[in-house]
């Protein structure tokens, strides 16, 4: 089954004029309005500013801080293209009073180590950090802007580039407010990955929130993983699902060639409490045919959607030693074999409690999965991001060294180099003595040096001002610029003391 877009082109006249005749205050005619693309440049470079789960305690919150490149489920936020010599990003910005979710789009030119004036996509009309955009680019160097929803509270859209390689303007090629009766839901999808195979098209995997019942039991939601194909960006297959086990899943992907994987953990079923927060376990599934066919690591096939928590695809059963499991990266060694990179820890509060929150790799040796420790950090939500090149050389760029707000989400930024295989590993400290932690560094698709890692700093316990910055492989750090008075700026070299 596919999409027929004319049916939003048709709906759209007709909700453009009742919007003209509505009262304030309807939600559904709120939400049309709200994607209508800006494009318009934004006067600097500023993240947004998220929080989750007031905890009543000295850490305020679960997880909170600036969180324009989380979560880590979402990817990916910038793509190197080598052709045009540059690094194309986006990321959740804010207004100057950090108020609303904006999508923006730019790029860095590696010829001239410069950042031109962002591009406003879409003002989300949220400040959930849940929304924020990812992004891909075609084999025709169209740029797509996949604007996903924290479930069914906000809209979805997916936005493209009206010229290749060009962020000047987009034009809305789907709004799932404004299909009202179409034949695949696309108001219910979140935590999207979006990957591209030039002989197939898009392959995106996602979640979707759908009530558990258990006899006997209260319904409760479920975190359902699954994925979706598209030959062109607009037109989808119906929804397949991977994984629905207990209360659900956080999945997180990788792609060498053809072939897809991905990594998960599950929610168990807690009577009288939110599973997602004692998520737990490690799998792996793979498809090398565009999602016609999965199997595990060792090729064995597997029917889908798996159900049970004793299964084919589970790596490790964390929930037996009583840990949480939050991962973070998926990616693959010169062999095409996947390594994960994963959190380990006693529970999901913030504070020295729950810790150690120790950092794992878990690469696939082509017979049986190894698992070694990397280090320790002191939140669950530290995020980092994982590199292997042809040299099989390893990196890790991640916050695991304490921040200015100790046991919040972030800290400091650390390179952590391995050159054999994850067994031993040397430290080189990135950023020191901050404002702000640094959280969620993410690794673009098809990496280059110079553009190595991005993400952004904010507060651990408070609103703030939220800024981006980028590594090279090195580890010099540099800042996007806030304010820009010109059409192009050099970012800000980020100086570190002990250099």
């Amino acid at each position: 089954m596919n999409l027929i877009q004319t049916r939003w082109r048709n709906h759209l006249s007709i909700l453009v004029f009742s919007l003209a005749l509505s009262l304030p205050g309807l939600g559904w005619q709120q939400a049309s309005a709200q994607g209508l693309t800006l494009n318009q440049k934004d006067d600097g470079y500023r993240g947004i500013w998220y929080s989750n789960q007031p905890s009543n305690d000295e850490y305020v919150y679960k997880y909170s801080g600036g969180l324009g490149t989380y979560p880590a489920n979402h990817y990916p936020f910038s793509i190197h293209v080598p052709s045009e010599q540059k690094t194309f990003f986006c990321y959740g910005g804010a207004d100057k009073e950090g108020k609303t979710l904006l999508h923006m789009v730019s790029y860095f030119d590696h010829k001239t180590g410069m950042v031109p004036l962002p591009t406003i996509v879409l003002d989300k009309e949220t400040n959930n950090a849940h929304d924020n955009p990812v992004m891909n680019i075609d084999d025709q160097g169209y740029i797509w802007i996949f604007s996903t929803a924290h479930g069914t509270n906000t809209p979805a859209y997916i936005h493209k580039s009206k010229r290749p390689y060009d962020i000047a303007e987009f034009e809305q090629v789907f709004a799932s407010k404004l299909v009202k009766d179409q034949t695949v839901p696309m108001d219910n999808f979140s935590y999207l990955q979006t990957w591209f195979q030039p002989k197939n098209g898009f392959i995106n995997l996602f979640t979707h929130y759908e009530r558990k019942v258990i006899p006997g039991q209260p319904s409760k939601p479920r975190r359902t993983i699954g994925y979706m194909t598209s030959p062109d960006g607009e037109q989808y297959s119906e929804w397949k699902d991977l994984a629905a086990i207990q209360e659900g899943h956080y999945q997180t992907s990788g792609q060498i060639g053809e072939v897809l994987g991905t990594s998960f953990n599950f929610h168990p079923y807690k009577e009288n409490e939110n599973g997602l927060n004692y998520r737990t376990n490690l799998y792996y599934i793979q498809t090398k045919d565009f999602g016609k066919t999965w199997q595990n690591a060792n090729a064995v096939d597997l029917t889908l959607p798996l159900t049970t928590v004793e299964n084919p695809a589970l790596i490790k059963d964390y929930q037996a030693l009583g840990l949480n499991v939050y991962i973070n990266d998926l990616t693959y060694d010169a062999l095409g074999n996947p390594v994960i990179l994963f959190v380990t820890s006693k529970g999901y509060e913030a504070g020295p409690e729950m810790g150690p929150r120790e950092w794992h790799t878990a690469r696939f040796t082509g017979k049986d999965w190894e698992i070694l420790p990397i280090t320790q950090s002191d939140n669950n939500y530290d995020m980092g991001s994982l590199y292997i090149d042809s040299k099989k050389e390893w990196i890790v760029i991640g916050p695991t060294k304490t921040g200015p707000q100790p046991f919040n989400t972030g800290g400091e930024m650390v390179l952590w180099k391995s050159s054999d295989q994850g067994k031993s590993w040397k430290a080189k400290v990135l950023t020191d003595n901050s404002t702000y932690n640094h959280s969620y560094a993410r690794r673009p698709v098809g990496v280059q040096e110079d553009f190595y890692a991005f993400w952004a700093d904010g507060h651990g316990r408070e609103p703030s001002v939220s800024r981006l910055y980028f590594s090279d492989k090195k580890g010099k750090v540099y800042q996007l610029p806030l304010s820009m008075d010109a059409e192009f700026a050099k970012p800000l070299r980020v100086k570190v003391s002990n250099k």
